[in-house]
């Protein structure tokens, strides 16, 4: 088993992969004004491993969303990897979301009719690589996550923890150095979902910056550190001083299926 880092080595010392600085996000309903995010300052260092928690309203989502260069903020700023991307237009936000950022979803978005290689090859189509390349990135990001044997299977032909890992490679294939999770373990079963946390802690592990948002708080101390969203704000943001080890979670779980 490889070697937990310790929670101490993640601090302010290293570079900041995301940082907010006095973030609002409103919307105009009318002569109404409604306030998602009220002058959010946050920092996610290079190699972090974050769940962001928060009821409905709480902004988690909008945080999420801003973070993920899907929106932008109202007033404030947003620097990721040293680049001010507060104002840029809507192409480049496209580029910044190509090149630097992995999504995955709770849904897995998975195109049925497509088999899990052309599903994880789709985000290099965007790129200018060749289609050996596309494929050969797409072959690696399946045996990555444990699936090369899955690659001309159908999303229909395979479990929900194999569709959910078939969504890791696909947001990994282009070499993000951000990944945003959001509810990834939302469909799963108890077990699933802790094989899905293996893989992404083994990424994180890696080097690889991963934002999750949850509502669980189980699966929120797979990752370092939690931050709790509330009315729009930053309530609470602490290290995870007793995270659960996915691979040790599974070595005593009774044995089922996959």
């Amino acid at each position: 088993m490889t070697a937990q880092p310790e929670v101490a080595a993640l601090g302010p010392t290293r570079p900041h992969a995301m940082r907010l600085d006095g973030v609002h996000k409103y919307y105009e309903m009318g002569e109404t004004r409604v306030h998602a995010l009220r002058g959010i300052s946050f920092e996610i260092a290079a190699g972090e491993f974050v769940a962001i928690m928060g009821a409905s309203g709480s902004g988690k989502s909008t945080l999420m969303h801003i973070l993920g260069c899907l929106d932008r903020p109202s007033t404030g700023r947003y620097i990721m990897d040293g680049l001010d991307v507060s104002s840029l237009d809507k192409r480049a936000l496209a580029e910044v979301r190509n090149q630097k950022i992995g999504f995955v979803f709770q849904g897995f978005n998975l195109i049925p009719r497509t088999t899990a290689l052309e599903n994880v090859a789709l985000p290099t189509l965007y790129s200018r690589m060749g289609k050996a390349e596309r494929a050969r990135r797409a072959t690696d990001a399946l045996a990555a996550v444990g699936l090369a044997d899955r690659a001309h299977h159908y999303p229909s032909q395979m479990s929900g923890g194999q569709q959910q890992r078939v969504a890791i490679a696909r947001a990994l294939v282009n070499g993000p150095s951000i990944l945003l999770a959001d509810e990834p373990t939302g469909n799963l079963d108890s077990r699933t979902a802790v094989q899905i946390m293996e893989v992404l802690q083994h990424f994180n592990d890696r080097g690889l910056t991963i934002v999750m948002v949850t509502h669980e708080p189980d699966i929120a101390n797979f990752a370092r550190r939690i931050a709790v969203c509330r009315d729009g704000h930053i309530r609470k943001d602490d290290l995870v001083t007793l995270r659960t080890v996915a691979h040790d979670a599974l070595a005593t779980w009774p044995s089922i299926e996959d």
